[in-house]
């Protein structure tokens, strides 16, 4: 955990909620000093240093898997994780009613800052040391989901909600601005995720999966700024709850998908082409691997996700914010465009 921006996350506790805490963490041998709430987790100060305890609901695997992970990277020099505690009785978690709780180490640094194109550029080294790292390990100690041959099947689903979404659109009687917007821009996304799953399904991507599966190679599948830790000059990769089997440049093209979208990078194919070849240098990217990802970033997973929030989940958002996210989507439609095609120019002359 980092401290970097979370003075916005703290949460006030509740007396139950620090009596529950401080009985849970009777089983362990810390001395505790203080205890803040930070978004999910609660930093807790003892004087053996900061702490973090974070709850797990319908499952233990999360954590097991977690700390055998870590154990697992420190066996291979990857020292860059938090560090699971187990209880005085040697348990990994303690279960409070229907909910589990673990501790790791609280790494006390910031939180990165990718809008820092440079900050950016080293935690893609560190994501490609950590997926170095991964691929020495033994995964029998994991129980892991695995996501491979997975992504055409998503990308028909999605692309089957936006059918879906216009249908429900097209069904309306009174069509408000949101709704006459999307159904506007529904054609062009879903033709752009049809390209996507063009170039997936033109990629090597089923022969890729094949061999990550016969490698069992593990993706983090949530990196990005809140779990990506600068401490020193030194970066940690924290919450390895989402692990899965998966291609390595699933963690690389969503990181770089989600960037783009942010006023730092606008979908600039430069800044694109500085994060790939800073993972490239650490961990070789091949072209087979760089056509696959291109689908990745390709797809128009925000669009079909804002869609879902608002048809299928009706997310009670105000009709501004709504509108604030359509907007902000659509905005970079033409130079989102020059971007893929500077990112197939970019593949058609790399070489491996």
């Amino acid at each position: 955990m980092g401290d970097r921006k979370l003075v916005q996350y703290i949460d006030e506790l509740t007396n139950k909620e620090r009596n529950t805490i401080m009985k849970l963490l009777r089983n362990y041998n810390f001395n505790v000093q203080s205890i803040t709430k930070i978004r999910s987790a609660y930093r807790i100060d003892t004087s053996e240093g900061p702490i973090c305890l974070k709850k797990i609901r319908r499952s233990k695997t999360k954590a097991i898997n977690g700390n055998n992970l870590v154990e697992e990277l420190e066996k291979h020099g990857f020292y860059y994780t938090a560090k699971f505690f187990k209880t005085k009785d040697a348990y990994l978690f303690v279960k409070h009613k229907k909910v589990f709780f673990y501790v790791t180490e609280w790494i006390d640094g910031e939180e990165c800052d990718l809008n820092d194109i440079d900050e950016a550029c080293n935690c893609v080294r560190l994501l490609a040391n950590f997926h170095i790292a991964t691929s020495k390990i033994n995964t029998h100690r994991l129980k892991v989901k695995n996501n491979l041959k997975n992504w055409p099947k998503i990308f028909n689903n999605n692309l089957s909600d936006l059918e879906r979404y216009k249908k429900i659109i097209e069904k309306k009687k009174i069509k408000n601005e949101f709704d006459v917007q999307y159904e506007n821009y529904i054609e062009s996304f879903y033709n752009r995720g049809m390209a996507a799953l063009q170039m997936l399904n033109a990629s090597d991507y089923y022969q890729l999966s094949k061999e990550a599966n016969e490698n069992k190679t593990i993706c983090h599948d949530s990196f990005y700024y809140q779990n990506i830790i600068k401490k020193g000059n030194e970066y940690y990769i924290i919450d390895l709850d989402s692990i899965i089997i998966d291609l390595h440049i699933n963690d690389l093209g969503k990181l770089i998908r989600r960037l783009m979208f942010k006023k730092a990078y606008q979908w600039d194919f430069d800044k694109a082409k500085l994060l790939i070849e800073a993972y490239s240098e650490v961990n070789k990217i091949s072209k087979s691997e760089l056509e696959a990802m291109l689908a990745i970033i390709a797809f128009p997973h925000k669009f079909w996700k804002l869609g879902k929030k608002r048809y299928l989940k009706h997310k009670s958002w105000s009709e501004l914010k709504y509108m604030h996210k359509l907007t902000k989507l659509v905005k970079y439609d033409s130079v989102e465009q020059k971007f893929l095609e500077n990112y197939i120019e970019y593949v058609n002359s790399y070489e491996d």
